[in-house]
């Protein structure tokens, strides 16, 4: 006891000592994460301009699905929650008109005008929130992107609660709606506060719709229930009914694509084809679903009884009828299909020797190992038989050593198929003759065709793509790899062919046969790489004929006149190709025997005395400087034909020789190969000339000419040459000074045909499956678009129109690079697939709506426009409704479709039968697969007197959804 006294003692004198004291202060003033959510939410409606009242005019009929809208999207925290704010706003013609006031009283937010605004109800594509309610501007408030949801009540209310307040504090008449619950539901809660009024956004989401509330009766007594008018009678209510039927069972209309031909070389499979032709169209109908919308607008609740028992919501009856189609979901397309497979060649890495497994010149090798006789068999002599030159023995003998190492069955391409692709390839092979020289090189399309009118648009595609002309071999080519990759074995197919294609390629250039389907002269480098090679390969062919054959070869040999001299003149008599021998026309590689070289210089000096050799015609009137004999234009060589390839690398060679002195020297030494060519080739033709008649012809810019007096005063002209041909070290002077007289067909060899021919055909043999595809990928794509423009040109769409050129530009420019980059030349592939897919679509509906049949002709032309529509616009109103001509084949297609589901005969097998009975029990459209119903009203709330407000109920019925939104406005000023 004495103990516990003196504690309390103790505890009394700790707590009267002053230091002792401990306060413990609670700051009021300090702002919670509340507050400094709605503080932020604030700042943001404010930096949108989203204060004070606005001023707009009364929406347009479609005006929400025609404009645009804009969307601005930030992020604020609640504590450690985000949120993404979003702003939605229709961008209106007279928005620069508009300005934002000073609230007011008397001013009513433009989302309770938008509540009862009746031009835009059912929206074909819009926001969830303006079909509910109509607004045109309002603010979403969402939880972030990886944040749980807002599903407890408490968080919902504080969140609203929220928006309520910052929304008053900055004068905000835009409303306001949280995303509450799960996101797939789609829920939304939000406010609207004006001056005096507040309008509040409710929403219940149900599974499934409670059996009373199924018609329109039970959704009027929710609507009547909820406002809680104290006027007796209510107000007249508005009532907009949509239902929306669906189409999925197409009875009386098939697919329109083509079946295959049968009979056809490579028939057997949907939309097949035959050489040279890209397959086109769905391989399924690309339009899956029709939706019939049948509104009924602005009705009232004593016009129109819809309860559980009866309904007069007839759709034949509804006075309007919208449409829509559904598309399937990447429908199947052909030609899509085989620019995909081609396209997924180019990330295959094995060699031709890799995928077939064997190498035809090894086996070769294998069987002729015994070298004990090499040299005997190479001394000894034989003769050497002379075949026909027919191709189509060339053809076949070129490919029996192949198919003597390559069993029947292993093959990946069959006997019969090779030949008939290497007789499309190439063409002349079927002609039996026995002299090949007549056969130009460029003739008609084969198979029939007309040859493609070479000053089209479409034929010069080639330029842009740069890919080769529609009537070439590599075009063909091409086409002959696609189809081959796709049908016949896929990669091993391939390399089958480009082997055996490589194969002729060599046979023709060893027999001296032009390459088919291609352009006389030098490579074009507007085309591929490949189609380049190809030409190069055909040059040096020319150029060995002109050789063997002793004939003319304009190839080789052409004349050329000075780069900057005057039109053609005549050609000199006598002194032609044609009067030099054989031996004379072989171009000397090198002299390597004392005797020639003996023999070359005895009729160089006969030359230099007398004798002028390679004389193509006078040039004009000029005479030589030093002599009155008239100034001769040479014959001279041809420069070589280069491919871009060899281009790049010579200039690469040059430029790695740099600036210096010497570089430049050298580079200029190596550049004037072609000059110095010229050069000995005009003093063979003009004994006694000096540089400056060179110049005169060669460069006529390069020699002055001025007038000035002789010893006797009368006017003369006098010529020099131009002051950078004075110039110590010119190339020009160096050059002339070491030239000697040698004309043209005793020079060395400015193109080596033999080397380059070569160089050519390792380079062919050389390339793998993936590097042909990435050479051939230009002119399959340049078929694409040629088929794609052929097809569209029986269609007349004018967004294929416009996405072809798209398409062009965006493959014109991918094509130009060397390489590619494979992720865009496949959404070059996808954008091509995407408008055949919308032909396609096209052809089903035209099918569908029967515009190729005998309708009348303003009928034809109205279902034209309305299946154009469909293919542009989300939604497509029919005119006439149910009794027009869009109108009354929707309603057959419905009718064939129900009858085909409950098995019924169709209405004239009916009539015959006498069988009217069974026919009326089926009904002509099945069950809604939708129902809308917008009830909206204007009545004083909560009081009598209170300020009569907009009201709104918008109500969604489907299969597994039931939805009600609805937007209640209150009086805060007279309640």
């Amino acid at each position: 006891m004495h103990q516990d006294r003196n504690k309390q003692r103790a505890k009394m004198a700790a707590d009267s000592d002053p230091e002792s004291e401990v306060f413990e202060i609670t700051d009021f003033t300090t702002a919670s994460e509340w507050e400094r959510f709605i503080s932020r939410l604030e700042e943001l409606l404010n930096d949108w301009k989203l204060i004070g009242s606005r001023v707009g005019k009364p929406l347009e009929k479609g005006e929400i699905t025609s404009s645009s809208w804009e969307e601005n999207t930030q992020e604020i925290n609640f504590a450690d929650f985000k949120f993404s704010i979003t702003h939605h706003c229709l961008k209106q013609e007279s928005a620069e008109n508009e300005s934002r006031e000073e609230a007011e009283e008397d001013v009513c937010p433009l989302a309770l005008q938008d509540l009862l605004c009746m031009n835009n109800d059912f929206p074909p594509r819009a926001h969830c929130l303006v079909r509910w309610f109509g607004v045109r501007e309002f603010v979403v408030i969402s939880p972030g992107a990886n944040c749980e949801a807002v599903v407890s009540e408490s968080k919902c209310s504080v969140c609203v609660r929220a928006c309520s307040v910052s929304s008053s504090l900055c004068f905000s008449l835009v409303p306001l709606f949280v995303q509450i619950q799960q996101k797939w539901r789609k829920m939304y809660a939000g406010e609207c506060q004006g001056p005096g009024v507040q309008t509040d956004f409710e929403m219940v989401h149900l599974r499934k719709a409670p059996g009373q509330y199924t018609h329109l009766s039970g959704l009027l007594d929710i609507f009547k229930n909820k406002m809680s008018c104290p006027l007796t009678p209510l107000p007249p209510i508005s009532i907009s009914i949509r239902f929306t039927f669906v189409l999925q069972d197409w009875q009386q209309c098939s697919w329109p694509q083509q079946p295959p031909d049968f009979d056809a070389l490579l028939a057997g499979e949907v939309g097949g084809v035959e050489f040279g032709k890209l397959p086109f169209g769905a391989c399924e109908d690309p339009i899956s679903e029709l939706h019939l919308a049948t509104t009924w607008p602005n009705l009232t609740e004593g016009i129109v009884v819809d309860n559980d028992v009866y309904s007069d919501l007839d759709p034949l009856q509804a006075p309007h009828w919208s449409v829509r189609v559904r598309k399937a979901d990447n429908p199947q397309c052909l030609l899509g299909e085989f620019l995909m497979e081609f396209f997924k060649l180019c990330c295959r890495k094995e060699s031709t020797e890799e995928i077939l497994g064997r190498n035809p010149v090894e086996e070769e090798g294998k069987e002729n190992s015994d070298i004990t006789q090499a040299l005997s068999k190479l001394t000894e002599p034989a003769a050497v038989p002379i075949h026909k030159l027919s191709v189509s023995s060339m053809v076949h003998s070129a490919r029996k050593r192949m198919r003597r190492h390559r069993r029947t069955e292993e093959s990946p391409l069959n006997n019969h198929v090779l030949n008939s692709i290497l007789l499309y390839l190439f063409p002349d092979a079927a002609l039996d003759k026995t002299d090949l020289s007549d056969v130009k090189s460029t003739q008609h399309s084969p198979g029939g065709k007309t040859e493609p009118d070479r000053e089209s648009e479409d034929y010069h595609l080639y330029n842009q793509l740069k890919s080769a002309p529609s009537d070439s071999l590599t075009y063909r080519l091409a086409l002959c790899v696609c189809m081959v990759n796709f049908h016949h074995g896929g990669v091993r197919a391939v390399a089958h062919l480009w082997q055996e294609f490589v194969l002729e390629m060599r046979y023709r250039w060893e027999n001296n046969c032009l390459i088919y389907g291609l352009a006389c002269g030098a490579p074009d480098l507007r085309c591929c790489l490949l189609h380049q090679k190809l030409q190069m390969l055909n040059c040096c062919i020319e150029r060995k004929r002109a050789r063997d054959d002793g004939g003319k070869s304009g190839a080789s040999d052409r004349s050329r006149l000075g780069p900057e001299s005057a039109g053609p003149a005549e050609v000199s008599p006598g002194k032609s190709w044609d009067s030099w021998s054989d031996s004379e026309e072989e171009f000397f590689e090198c002299l390597s025997d004392t005797e020639e070289m003996k023999e070359t210089e005895s009729e160089k000096k006969t030359a230099n005395k007398s004798k002028a050799e390679g004389r193509l015609q006078p040039h004009g009137k000029l005479t030589l400087l030093n002599s009155p004999e008239p100034l001769f234009i040479p014959v001279t060589q041809e420069p070589a034909p280069m491919t871009e390839d060899l281009l790049e690398e010579q200039s690469e060679v040059l430029a790695k020789l740099g600036t210096s002195a010497e570089g430049a020297h050298l580079r200029a030494r190596m550049q004037s190969a072609c000059l110095l060519s010229d050069m000995e080739s005009f003093k063979a033709a003009n004994p006694g000339c000096c540089l400056e008649d060179f110049v005169r012809w060669y460069s006529p810019r390069d020699y002055v000419e001025e007038e000035g007096a002789d010893e006797a005063g009368q006017t003369v002209i006098r010529g020099d040459l131009s002051t950078r041909m004075k110039i110590p070290g010119n190339m020009w002077v160096e050059a002339w000074e070491t030239a000697k007289a040698t004309p043209a067909r005793r020079q060395k060899r400015l193109f080596d045909d033999t080397k380059e021919a070569e160089k050519v055909l390792h380079y062919l043999a050389l390339q793998k499956p993936s590097d042909l595809t990435l050479h051939l990928m230009p002119c399959v794509l340049h078929a694409a678009l040629l088929k794609i423009k052929e097809e569209e040109a029986s269609e007349d769409i004018a967004s294929v129109r416009k996405a072809l050129q798209q398409v062009t530009a965006h493959a014109s420019k991918l094509l130009r690079h060397p390489n590619p980059d494979f992720k865009k030349l496949e959404d070059l592939i996808l954008q091509m697939s995407a408008v055949e897919a919308v032909i396609a679509r096209a052809r089903s509906l035209k099918a569908k709506f029967g515009i190729a049949g005998g309708e009348r002709e303003e009928d034809a032309d109205e279902l034209e426009r309305f299946v154009s529509c469909l293919l542009e616009e989300p939604e497509v109103s029919v005119v006439g409704a149910g009794r027009g001509p869009a109108g009354n084949i929707i309603h057959k297609l419905f009718v064939s479709s129900q009858r085909a589901a409950l098995l019924a005969p169709l209405e004239d097998e009916a009539g015959r039968s006498g069988g009217t009975d069974d026919r009326k029990t089926v009904p002509d459209f099945p069950p809604p697969a939708g129902r809308e119903v917008l009830l909206r009203t204007c009545v004083p709330r909560p009081a009598p007197y209170s300020k009569a407000l907009p009201q709104r109920l918008f109500c969604v019925l489907l299969r597994d959804e039931f939805r009600l939104a609805g937007a209640f406005s209150s009086d805060t000023s007279f309640f």
